[in-house]
């Protein structure tokens, strides 16, 4: 049997609070052109990232950084780490787990190395994104077979592909949301990362569909294998089928915005804004598209979303924790790695 090997690949994070950590992460992430692809010239966007962007960031960054940090260092990180652990636990050690981060440490480069130095010949490349994007699983799996290319050029990579609308998905979700989906509310939000509408079109080969045909999130197509907002929707109805919800207790909004074109709507900050208004005093907020809590689920939301949303009139605010470490998540990795071992071929979920 060839060496087999499982690789979780998260966001990432600054090496430590300290402004140039945080500078250099970002010039990392935003530099990314799948990130933030314009302008098209990688001259100008060099420019516009490393000279206008970070530099005014880095420090506000930072402080929020300081906001999340913990003794052992940051939150996604640690986490992971964690998932990392008993994952491998309960898989043994015929199936090691390996754990790469897009931007930062540990790079993926250095993890491809090492799974090249330790014999593996055949790699599960599993994206901690359930959803699809350019900016966040596309970017992971490029980087992946980039470096496998470059490093390990024997590897054998399959790719687990978006995992919005598994049935064990859906079901760790609500299993971990269940006790606060329990407590007095007037509205369950789901709040996902943003994107800009640029890229659903940018994403659909066809050219015909997103954002051009109306309704096009709810009229069937291949272009939703693409699709961030189809699938977005797609867990959203998923998980209100699952958990019960009525009808106009679940709502849906994008955080995490830049300036300079539109993103996604509504925006969370404008509806934790507007929320109270509407007598949507007692609110639960979830963050399906963050499988780990991590600057944006803790200090965006937990922190300054809360406080928006109080001083706004609200009466109480519980942001759900993200699936984390927590059995029912290890319990839907574990599922879908063996399910590979058992039959090493592309895992993909419709």
């Amino acid at each position: 049997m060839p060496k087999r090997a499982v690789l979780l690949v998260n966001l990432g994070s600054p090496d430590s609070t300290s402004v140039p950590d945080v500078r250099r992460y970002l010039d990392e992430f935003l530099g990314d052109e799948r990130v933030i692809d314009r302008p098209a010239s990688a001259l100008l966007r060099s420019i516009l990232v490393h000279r206008l962007i970070v530099p005014p960031r880095a420090p506000k960054s930072a402080e929020a950084y300081k906001e999340v940090w913990t003794d052992e260092g940051s939150p996604l990180v640690v986490t992971s780490k964690k998932v990392q652990r008993k994952l491998s636990e309960r898989l043994g050690a015929d199936t090691p787990v390996y754990l790469a981060m897009r931007y930062g440490n540990p790079s993926i480069a250095s993890v491809v190395a090492q799974l090249a130095a330790d014999g593996i010949e055949e790699v599960l490349l599993f994206p901690q994104y359930p959803h699809y994007a350019m900016s966040s699983w596309e970017t992971v799996v490029v980087k992946v077979y980039e470096e496998a290319v470059r490093l390990a050029p024997a590897l054998r990579v399959t790719t687990v592909q978006p995992f919005y609308a598994d049935a064990d998905y859906i079901e760790a979700l609500y299993q971990v949301s269940a006790p606060y989906l329990a407590q007095p509310h007037d509205l369950l939000l789901f709040s996902y990362h943003g994107i800009p509408e640029r890229h659903l079109r940018k994403a659909d080969s066809s050219g015909a569909h997103c954002t051009i045909l109306g309704d096009c999130c709810n009229t069937c197509s291949p272009a939703h294998a693409t699709c961030y907002k189809a699938q977005v929707l797609k867990t959203t109805r998923a998980f209100a089928q699952r958990a019960g919800l009525a009808a106009g207790r679940h709502a849906v909004a994008f955080q995490s915005r830049l300036a300079g074109e539109p993103w996604l709507t509504p925006y969370t900050d404008h509806e934790l804004q507007r929320l109270p208004k509407e007598s949507q005093k007692r609110l639960l907020v979830m963050t399906p598209a963050f499988v780990t809590d991590c600057l944006e689920t803790l200090e965006e939301i937990a922190m300054r979303g809360r406080e928006d949303f109080l001083h706004a009139g609200g009466e109480s605010f519980q942001h759900i924790p993200c699936l984390n470490d927590q059995v029912p998540y290890i319990d839907f990795l574990a599922g879908r790695v063996r399910a590979w071992v058992e039959n090493p071929a592309p895992a993909q979920v419709e």
